[in-house]
């Protein structure tokens, strides 16, 4: 059985090695810490790294030691515990306190003082803080595994020298080269992540998704366990999924007490169409206003109003969470940048670069040409939608029964299906380019950026983000826009629409509620298979054979695509945003269940918000003033009282743009009396940025002072 086991580990007493590396000793123990205030009768182990089948085991020494090493010496000043002998194929890593404290300044996170009031964390204040003694208060566990892979990922060798074990170029390691990246590209370190911990993640599930209650979560305990992004997401699918409950409202006023466009003929047998709502454009006319007027204005004051409350919510929690403060901006380059070494201009540090001139060749010639391609295929399977629903159309008129009402969807599915598959390959392809060409922080093309960093390498190119984004805008949207803008048929943007709605919460649910529970249920998590008396080491491998959290990404789309749908077109069908109400009611449980029971714990960087995903919501909310007003053009009701005034389209047209520009004046102006921040974030802001000011200047004196 292993020599450890959380919360009853015994750390060895400090000895110094050559050079001030702490030399990694027998298999059997902890390596040793040379700072006394590190010393600690229990040692947290909190990251697993999984080595490959035949590393030597003088390999797998020499990096225990490097990870044992201060970071003068270009280690990641950790703790590495071998594991059952020195053969195994797993390091287990902890972390002393020294190191933990110094990384959260390193990261800008913002602790509580002695008064309880929240400031940016300084180790020379060190005595100003609470609870700095006790590291399980002072940082939470999501920042404790994250500062572990922090520090792993710091490590660079300051000479240059021959990993011990690897014959060839491949042990060569020269001078500032990343070990940790090196290690992962000679396939030494196969993979690395947290240690779960059963106990805390046994009680969140039942405090998260076990308890039937509909509505609230535990979100300071999920920051906790999971970290900031994981948190931020889940925080905004809940107030999103409250704030869905006033359309929702509206939504089933409009469908059943207020007059409805249509047309008889082409909704004729249609089961989604109840015949007790007016269906003729006279009827609508009559009316002084109709359910499209009411909803398309509703829509377009909706989207603003949420968007600015999010942000005052995003504050608060950033706040709360000390992760307002954050600062990634002028970090050392992670390993998943490569690059010539040089200069940076701003930071005068030695790192890898890369060439602007080379990354935009790469955009030219192969990520936009590759782009170009999926948009092609966008349009080829809109055509062939609109020869599918042609054909469709016309067979449901000659016949008008309610079986071809119901096949007149086919198109719809088909081309649902089609587009979603269109999507999850252009995702691949765009990883793989991402990988190969922008060779920049591991992060994909078109998913979650840092905002503001240096231009050097720190940068994720603004281009490859901006066609991914618009990628995906284009795939979800480009045919709803096309039957508004174009055709201006609303009775078949009211029927893809619907369409839309129904299979995707249908194909939803059984992705995010009956599938887990099979998965759970008959095939079992690997923990399952374990036996009380199995040592430790089976419990780690178990948890390693559990599949990787695939990320935020999807989970953001299928809000972003939601939105969208509810900003955009749902005065068109007012039950869109019942039927997504009622998805993300289910939608946030199986979320949790998944991330609990099914996947690997992930590391979750500290977070000050949603980064580029608000910017899209935003954008798309502009974009629905455009789209709402030329949906109101041809509401019947307007077109009517246009006919009624004898004004020629093109006057129409720049009415409607006139409209479209107040609109959207009128939308800016709701947005800057909406403050991003509550005023007491604001205050508290203020204080920290005052506070670091002051801390600043003692610093200053304290060093002036010492060279007098």
């Amino acid at each position: 059985m292993l020599a450890f086991h959380r919360e009853t580990m015994s750390s060895p007493k400090p000895q110094e090695g050559i050079c001030g590396l702490a030399q990694a000793v027998g298999p059997e123990s902890w390596s040793k810490v040379s700072c006394p205030c590190c010393i600690s009768a229990q040692v947290e182990p909190l990251v697993l790294i999984q080595l490959a089948d035949n590393v030597q085991p003088n390999t797998k020494q020499w990096l225990m030691a490097m990870i044992s090493a201060n970071q003068k010496s270009g280690g990641a000043g950790l703790l590495a515990h071998p594991g059952e002998d020195a053969s195994w194929g797993r390091i287990v890593v902890a972390a002393p306190r020294c190191t933990l404290l110094k990384a959260t300044e390193d990261l800008g996170l913002c602790k509580a003082d002695k008064d309880g009031n929240m400031i940016t964390f300084s180790f020379n204040d060190l005595d100003n803080f609470s609870s700095v003694d006790d590291m399980q208060k002072f940082l939470t566990l999501a920042q404790r595994q994250y500062i572990v892979k922090y520090q792993l990922e710091s490590m660079r060798a300051v000479r240059d020298q021959r990993i011990p074990g690897i014959a060839g170029d491949k042990g060569v390691l020269k001078s500032r080269q990343n070990i940790f990246q090196k290690l992962q590209k000679v396939r030494v370190i196969l993979d690395v992540f947290p240690l779960r911990d059963e106990k805390k993640l046994q009680a969140l599930g039942r405090e998260w998704y076990s308890q039937k209650r509909l509505w609230g979560q535990p979100l300071d305990s999920i920051h906790t366990y999971f970290g900031g992004s994981v948190a931020f997401y889940f925080s905004f699918l809940d107030f999103y999924t409250w704030a869905l409950v006033p359309p929702a409202v509206l939504g089933l006023f409009v469908t059943f007490f207020l007059p409805k466009w249509g047309s008889t003929d082409g909704n004729k047998g249609d089961p989604f169409v109840p015949e007790a709502i007016p269906q003729s454009p006279e009827a609508d006319s009559d009316q002084p206003v109709s359910g499209l007027m009411v909803q398309a204005i509703f829509s377009m004051i909706w989207s603003t109003v949420f968007m600015e409350l999010w942000k005052r919510r995003s504050a608060a929690l950033s706040y709360r969470w000390g992760s307002i403060t954050l600062t990634e901006r002028f970090q050392e380059p992670r390993p998943g940048f490569q690059g010539d070494l040089g200069i940076n201009p701003v930071t005068g540090r030695l790192e890898p670069l890369f060439p602007d001139w080379k990354r935009q060749v790469r955009v030219g010639l192969v990520s936009l040409p590759v782009v170009l391609l999926f948009l092609g295929l966008v349009v080829l399977g809109m055509l062939g939608f609109y020869y599918c629903e042609a054909v469709m159309s016309s067979f449901h008129k000659a016949s008008g029964s309610i079986i071809t009402a119901i096949l007149s969807y086919l198109p719809s599915i088909i081309h649902i299906v089609y587009t979603n598959m269109l999507g999850n390959i252009y995702r691949n392809v765009a990883q793989r380019l991402t990988d190969w060409g922008e060779r920049e922080r591991k992060i994909l093309l078109f998913t979650h950026c840092r905002q503001n960093l240096t231009c050097s390498c720190n940068t994720l190119d603004s281009s490859l983000k901006g066609l991914g984004l618009k990628f995906t805008f284009f795939n979800n949207f480009a045919v709803l826009f096309h039957i508004a803008f174009f055709k201006q048929d609303l009775n078949l943007l009211r029927k893809r629409l619907s369409s839309l709605l129904i299979l995707s919460q249908a194909v939803n649910q059984f992705t995010e509620v009956f599938v887990p529970y099979i998965v759970d249920r008959f095939y079992g998590s690997a923990e399952k298979e374990l036996k009380e008396d199995d040592p430790e080491a089976d419990h780690l491998q178990a948890e390693g054979s559990l599949p990787p959290f695939p990320g935020l990404f999807a989970e953001y789309i299928e809000l972003l695509v939601q939105f969208g749908y509810l900003s955009l077109f749902s005065c068109v069908y007012p039950l869109t945003a019942v039927l997504l109400l009622l998805n993300n009611i289910t939608e946030i449980r199986g979320d949790a269940y998944k991330i609990c029971r099914l996947f690997r714990k992930p590391f979750s960087p500290p977070e000050s918000g949603m980064g580029v995903w608000q910017a899209a919501f935003e954008v798309l909310g502009f974009v629905s003033v455009v789209s709402n007003c030329w949906l109101l053009l041809l509401a019947p009701r307007v077109q009517a009282l246009t006919d009624d005034a004898g004004l020629s389209p093109a006057t129409v047209v720049i009415c409607a743009v006139m409209v479209e520009h107040v609109l959207i004046l009128l939308k800016l102006i709701l947005a800057f009396m909406i403050p991003d921040e509550p005023d007491w974030v604001r205050i508290k802001r203020e204080q920290i940025e005052y506070c670091s000011m002051k801390a600043s200047k003692r610093v200053k004196s304290a060093y002036m002072s010492q060279v007098c």
